[in-house]
């Protein structure tokens, strides 16, 4: 089932034409991986997707339905989630608190009068925790957190929507190679324990890491100038001359097959 459908999608910034009519589906259950060089247009179709910014041309179909024209919280309400490059956490707060800010947004309670969110649906929130690993820590200042677990509240955050689509912004920039492949194995598990319930997960995801790339997208789409020049599985990109072209100016391989392919 596709979740996402994205058809002629078009963003030009002055004399730039940053995306010049990129079209893809995402369907439930997979993870996509968004490739490209710096300048691509991956920012720009990530800011359209969640509403930050609104494309000059083409669609953009969520479940069915347009997102053309919604705000970022609006979006989110729907059902999609992004993750940062830069994680956005509150440093000042506690793991469990900022999982129930999370929540308190999903539920349409921000603005609730005479209510202590202190102990809104905190069981609820130490659940999103768990899903992550980091429930044992949820009275801890995110402050104190490793970069690493940072980027697991993050997540945890994330899904506190229910989300059938999670946006991540190159997910693991900043983080050592363990650390990668300890959070896109754990995203993966994540998609893969939904994908039999009705709200499955699907996952777009920007990355610089090859390895991430390769060892996890279920399918890869490459753009370059604000165009789509390639897309298939992992193994098809990395053999596609015209992508070895544009990365490395020549016809030798991408990248060998990474960690959890």
């Amino acid at each position: 089932m596709s979740v996402l459908v994205v058809n002629n999608l078009q963003k030009s910034f002055g004399g730039n034409q940053a995306l010049k009519g990129i079209s893809f589906e995402l369907h439930s259950g997979e993870m996509l991986a968004l490739i490209g060089p710096n300048g691509a247009g991956k920012s720009t179709t990530f800011n359209m997707l969640n509403g930050q910014i609104r494309p000059d041309h083409g669609t953009i179909d969520f479940k069915g339905e347009s997102l053309l024209g919604l705000s970022p919280r609006q979006t989110w309400q729907k059902g999609v989630s992004r993750t940062f490059q830069i994680a956005q956490t509150f440093s000042s707060m506690t793991l469990a608190e900022n999982v129930q800010m999370a929540l308190l947004s999903a539920h349409h309670q921000l603005y609730a009068m005479w209510q202590r969110a202190t102990h809104f649906k905190r069981d609820e929130a130490i659940e999103f925790l768990r899903l992550v690993g980091l429930h044992k820590d949820a009275d801890k200042a995110c402050a104190a957190l490793a970069y690493a677990d940072v980027k697991r509240l993050e997540l945890a955050i994330a899904l506190a929507n229910e989300p059938l689509l999670l946006l991540m912004d190159e997910p693991t920039a900043g983080m050592a190679p363990q650390e990668r492949n300890d959070l896109m194995a754990l995203t993966r598990e994540l998609v893969r324990n939904r994908q039999s319930l009705a709200n499955g997960l699907a996952v777009l995801f920007t990355e610089h890491s090859m390895d991430v790339v390769f060892g996890y997208a279920d399918r890869v789409l490459v753009l370059a100038g604000g165009e789509l020049i390639a897309q298939g599985s992992p193994q098809d990109v990395q053999d596609n001359t015209l992508v070895q072209k544009v990365y490395l100016g020549g016809d030798q391989p991408l990248f060998g097959l990474g960690h959890g392919a």
